[in-house]
């Protein structure tokens, strides 16, 4: 029986090729990942109608938990940090526990499992980096604010045209690009941008944490799921579960 430790769900956007080998890449042996995608139109990754794109994806969440659900996972992610900086913070805790209550599994969201992964490492000063347009990363700075974070320095991957096409290599040129004195720890926003590669790197010569979306989905999932395993490779929040 596949998952015999642990079944985890993620709801993934339509056109997001990045995190399911990023979830495969970090999944302990005995615990299982499955995916569904939310309903989202227009072109996929790109800066222009992402707020839409994200509304029409939080329409689309209850038929998509539906199917999840016939895999009876421990835990189902929602792994699209920006949707939550279009819902707020009220709104994101109590579709968090509608869903709980009404499917009866738990429901974490991306940017959910990055507050418990900052929590976890007792910060508050973080530099947050992202490769969104300047309109959602100052979305991001002020929901990260809202939940009592030091956003100490912020900053964005110049020239995207299409999220989906971007690389640890320049998830790592962010990650400098914002690093300050200040910060505690380094805060890579979005799913769709690999960061997977960079972690590692980034802490050796930065010397503090650094956290990916990704990260810390997988982290909040598996600690969720009573799954104590340590995942090496990845930055110190999952190497130190």
């Amino acid at each position: 029986m596949k998952g015999w430790r642990a079944r985890i769900g993620f709801l993934v956007p339509p056109g997001n090729p990045t995190v399911e080998p990023e979830m495969f890449e970090m999944a302990p042996r005995g615990v299982s990942v499955h995916f569904t995608r939310m309903t989202a139109h227009g072109a996929a990754g790109t800066h222009d109608g992402q707020d839409e794109r994200n509304r029409s994806q939080i329409e689309s969440v209850d038929a998509c938990l539906e199917l999840l659900a016939m895999v009876s996972p421990n835990v189902v992610v929602m792994a699209h940090t920006a949707t939550s900086y279009t819902l707020g913070r009220e709104a994101e805790a109590a579709l968090t526990a509608r869903i709980e209550q009404q499917f009866g599994f738990r429901f974490i969201t991306a940017f959910g499992s990055v507050m418990a992964a900052v929590a976890k490492l007792g910060v508050k000063r973080i530099a947050y980096a992202t490769p969104y347009n300047e309109a959602t990363t100052l979305q991001g700075v002020a929901h990260l604010r809202e939940h009592n974070i030091d956003v100490v320095s912020h900053g964005r991957l110049d020239n995207v045209r299409n999220i989906y096409e971007e690389n640890d290599e320049r998830a790592y040129s962010v990650a400098r690009q914002v690093d300050h004195q200040n910060a505690e720890a380094i805060f890579l926003s979005g799913v769709g941008m690999p960061t997977l590669g960079a972690l590692e790197c980034l802490e050796r010569d930065l010397g503090k944490p650094v956290i990916s979306a990704a990260s810390a989905m997988m982290w909040h999932a598996l600690r969720v799921s009573g799954i104590g395993e340590a995942v090496d490779g990845y930055g110190q929040l999952l190497r130190e579960r």
